[in-house]
């Protein structure tokens, strides 16, 4: 295991990210949560649909839930990668199913709605500031908070097609330690891209708002790359470093 003084270096990095994180996030200028009451219910919102996704899945899969994680797992040699193409294309589908059964449940407020960056912002995330070396960097530091954080509390065996994969999701979790991770990776670290941590949460809802039939509607497919490709490379480090440490 990791030397005690590493180990405590970690730890209260870790305490005091999140924690000056949150303070930040509601404090200073221009971050989404900024005197944003809805932000605590958003966030809130956010780790109990892990909650129940995790509780429902895990039984059976694992419950990754998330490209990012399954990437991780999976460089940290706790998934097999002969299995990763079909849980992402999974991934993306049923994302792009919630959001659609969302639309239907909400489409008459949809239609009164008339801001197309209201509506948009509904689907898929977008940056408080645009700068897209520092919201690469935000939506890469958030999944490796996540992927980390689950590495380190994942024990679970499960068997799939009659063989016994070892530390392999997010069901031994019982649902609630990552609904909690989730939701303090939203008040924490949140504020400057929405944390979209979860490539397909972003890519699915967004492609199934660019097929919307609504007039001016613009998917902002020039951000769109940075919800996709920096919650991978924050997914993928978290599994490398894990792996330096254990």
């Amino acid at each position: 295991m990791i030397d005690p003084y590493l180990a405590e270096f970690i730890g209260t990095f870790l305490l005091l990210l999140l924690g000056v994180g949150v303070v930040a996030n509601v404090s200073l200028k221009n971050t989404i949560a900024e005197g944003q009451s809805a932000w605590v219910l958003i966030t809130s919102a956010w780790g109990f649909a892990v909650f129940v996704g995790v509780f429902v899945t895990g039984q059976f899969s694992g419950a990754h839930l998330n490209p990012a994680v399954t990437i991780g797992l999976a460089v940290a040699q706790k998934f097999s990668w002969s299995l990763v193409p079909g849980y992402l294309i999974a991934q993306v589908l049923g994302a792009m199913m919630g959001s659609w059964v969302c639309y239907l449940t909400y489409i008459d407020h949809y239609r009164l709605t008339k801001d197309e960056g209201t509506v948009r912002s509904t689907f898929c995330t977008g940056p408080a500031i645009r700068n897209y070396k520092n919201n690469f960097f935000s939506e890469c530091l958030g999944t490796f908070i996540l992927v980390f954080g689950v590495l380190f509390i994942v024990v679970p065996n499960i068997e799939i097609e009659g063989v016994v994969v070892e530390n392999f999701g997010l069901g031994a979790l019982q649902a609630l330690p990552v609904a909690i991770l989730v939701w303090v990776i939203g008040m924490a670290l949140g504020g400057t891209t929405g944390y979209a941590i979860n490539p397909a949460r972003d890519f699915g809802p967004r492609l199934m708002y660019q097929m919307l039939p609504r007039k001016n509607k613009d998917a902002d497919w020039s951000y769109a790359w940075i919800p996709i490709l920096g919650p991978f490379i924050g997914g993928a480090l978290a599994g490398f470093v894990y792996k330096l440490l254990v």
